[in-house]
């Protein structure tokens, strides 16, 4: 069976490295730990790990409902501690009386230091404190670095597994239907939007699918795919429920609220 049929072309490259990782651990009986992996990664790698093997897949991302997540490929005698995850947390001290830090910001903070985006996970914000989790193999980078961010200086205080701030997102779940599960048509439908302004958006470059850029309004959306519109929000596909009798697509998807 051609197991690339399963998911898009551009899928491939990462497709091929999670089965590199599988037969690492088949190879070696060793684990093997990943980057942080976005939703739609993960969901490839619990694919192709799957549950009847000998091999097993585990997530944490260092807190609960956090999207970003490294997995941690076992074999079946592993017993997983949270330490075998290799990741720290910084909370960032900043002047909170006259400045306001806000995810753009930290994001980009982090990027300028020429991180790749795979080894940080989650940005935590709740009122006025504001978190990263990192991979441990960078922490002292980070520490050494990043000593502002926007125009604000900054001091990063690392805090214990117990200390991160745990935020739960919540959704609010819909079911439509769609002539096709073409990126602007699911747009238009799930933000009640007409077809030409959902099309503006995504080729305005305001449209990002699991944390990428799409510019394309034929992008195919999927099972798992994360929908984030500039300005409207974001929406995760829970379930593609097949065709009805007209032949339209049946979609349940969560709006974060």
């Amino acid at each position: 069976m051609n197991i690339y049929q399963h998911f898009r072309p551009e899928e491939r490259e990462f497709i091929d490295q999670v089965i590199q990782w599988k037969n690492y651990v088949e190879d070696a009986y060793t684990p093997k730990l990943t980057d942080f992996l976005d939703p739609r990664e993960q969901q490839i790698v619990k694919l192709i790990i799957g549950e009847t093997t000998d091999i097993r897949c585990h997530f944490f991302g260092g807190a609960e409902y956090t999207e970003r997540q490294r997995a941690l490929i076992i074999p079946e005698y592993y017993q997983v501690e949270n330490e075998d995850y290799q990741i720290s947390f910084f909370e960032i001290e900043y002047p909170k009386k006259f400045v306001k830090i806000e995810h753009p910001q930290v994001l980009g903070s982090l990027m300028s230091l020429g991180i790749k985006r795979e080894k940080f996970g989650d940005i935590l914000i709740e009122g006025d404190r504001v978190q990263v989790v990192v991979a441990k193999e960078i922490d002292s980078y980070i520490q050494m670095q990043l000593s502002s961010i926007g125009r604000a200086k900054i001091n990063l205080k690392e805090v214990s597994f117990t200390d991160v701030i745990t935020i739960r997102n919540k959704w609010e779940e819909e079911t439509t239907t769609v002539s096709s599960l073409r990126l602007d048509t699911v747009i238009a439908a799930l933000y009640h939007i007409s077809r030409q302004k959902s099309q503006l958006l995504i080729e305005q470059g305001l449209v990002k699918v699991n944390f990428t850029n799409i510019i394309k309004p034929s992008f195919e959306c999927g099972e798992f795919d994360l929908i984030s519109v500039r300005g409207y929000g974001r929406t995760k596909i829970l379930s593609i429920e097949g065709k009805t009798k007209k032949d339209k697509w049946r979609i349940t998807a969560g709006k974060q609220k």
